[in-house]
């Protein structure tokens, strides 16, 4: 869901400084929760698990640009279910940069746009998986339905802010406007792609007997709320 170059510019992308900054206090504050939890070690594997995942989604899973910006399979819902949303958080933002860093230069003026779309949302979900997923249920046993709401709110949450950046950059045009309608219509197959994968996912986690053991990942994966 990268920002296509050209679409905020000049004293117009400020704004997503402000709003990057806001993304990170957030990922600030959730990853001293973690720390608190489960210790400063854990945090940093189960970041970097979610940074070289989120690196191959974005590199290896197929994306392709629609109007003002890609459609890819981001798997939000699914780092969020397997390693907590601090992790994930970290991993979206870090491969994000090491991706526009090393594979996408020109990506990195949209940096604060990007990381700000694929956060806030993150967050959002992660509020919404608390409400709908009751306290004496292990991620592992969860829904499609459930899986298909986290899904909704994640890449619902994506399409609002890639529709909102691309109208604070060029305006209520019908050619913009039909730009916008392109992409969001596209990227819905993910919503519905998206719960699928989060189950086959879950599926193995709960197959797989000794990763129930480890400490990296998230505890709520294999075991009841506290």
């Amino acid at each position: 869901m990268h920002i296509e170059p050209g679409v905020v510019e000049g004293t117009k992308i400020a704004l997503s400084y402000g709003t990057a900054l806001l993304a990170v206090g957030v990922l600030a504050k959730v990853s001293y929760e973690s720390i608190r939890q489960g210790g400063l070690k854990q945090l940093l594997v189960k970041s970097l698990l979610a940074t070289l995942s989120v690196f191959v989604f974005f590199e290896v899973l197929p994306h392709h640009p629609v109007g003002v910006s890609e459609v890819h399979l981001i798997l939000g819902s699914t780092l969020l279910l397997i390693l907590g949303v601090a992790p994930a958080a970290i991993g979206l933002a870090a491969g994000l940069l090491i991706q526009g860093i090393f594979m996408a230069p020109f990506d990195l003026p949209q940096y604060g746009m990007n990381v700000t779309t694929l956060l806030v949302p993150l967050y959002g979900m992660n509020m919404v998986a608390r409400k709908i997923i009751p306290a004496n249920v292990a991620y592992k046993d969860i829904t499609y339905s459930q899986t298909l709401r986290l899904s909704l709110t994640y890449q619902g949450g994506i399409i609002a802010w890639v529709a909102f950046w691309a109208l604070y950059g060029g305006g209520f045009s019908a050619e913009n406007l039909n730009a916008v309608a392109t992409f969001s219509l596209a990227y819905t197959s993910v919503i519905v792609l998206e719960p699928l994968v989060d189950l086959a996912v879950l599926a193995i986690a709960k197959a797989v007997g000794p990763l129930q053991s480890s400490r990296f990942f998230e505890k709520r994966l294999f075991e009841k709320a506290a």
